[in-house]
């Protein structure tokens, strides 16, 4: 006897048999359940929350490390403070030079559309910049001349108002 005999014999319809839905159902819900991660995939845009230039062989990233070697033979080190208003810098350990231009590159750790590029203006106690940053979440900072001679690095976690930025590399 078929299953479709069966369950007419019994006098259930075909939906209410358990088996359907272990053929059926199963394979129908992982296919919506991967058409959904496509979709979420595909929204999220695949951009890279790294914002150094890397470049890309076979499987293999790598990235110019010379900044950050530049910075930690300086042993730069500085602090940034978020106020309600501004931004401000202050150097700890190294020998920042007074008359470059500095960039604090703030970058959202999954979204580049809220990255914030700030150039810093030299005051009488470090470097300020006028921005209003959202502290509900975390924030990639990094710190370097206009020229990315050398640069320091940071994360300044949800709910804070201070990192301190240093090289990312050791004095090696």
């Amino acid at each position: 006897m078929t299953m479709k005999s069966a369950s007419v014999a019994q006098g259930r319809p075909f939906w209410k048999e358990p088996m359907v839905w272990l053929v059926w159902g199963l394979p129908l819900a992982s296919i919506v359940a991967g058409v959904g991660l496509v979709v979420t995939a595909v929204r999220a845009g695949g951009a890279d929350a790294v914002i150094d230039d890397v470049q890309r062989v076979s499987q293999i990233q790598t990235t110019d490390l010379g900044p950050d070697e530049r910075a930690a033979q300086r042993r730069l080190s500085a602090i940034v403070q978020v106020r309600p208003d501004h931004v401000e810098l202050t150097a700890v350990t190294g020998e920042f030079e007074r008359d470059a231009g500095l960039v604090l590159v703030m970058t959202h750790p999954t979204e580049a559309a809220q990255d914030l590029r700030l150039p810093l203006a030299l005051t009488t106690t470090g470097w300020t910049a006028s921005a209003e940053i959202d502290t509900r979440h975390d924030w990639n900072v990094q710190l370097a001349p206009e020229n990315n001679h050398w640069r320091i690095r940071g994360r300044l976690q949800k709910d804070t108002q201070a990192s301190r930025l240093a090289p990312a590399v050791g004095d090696g």
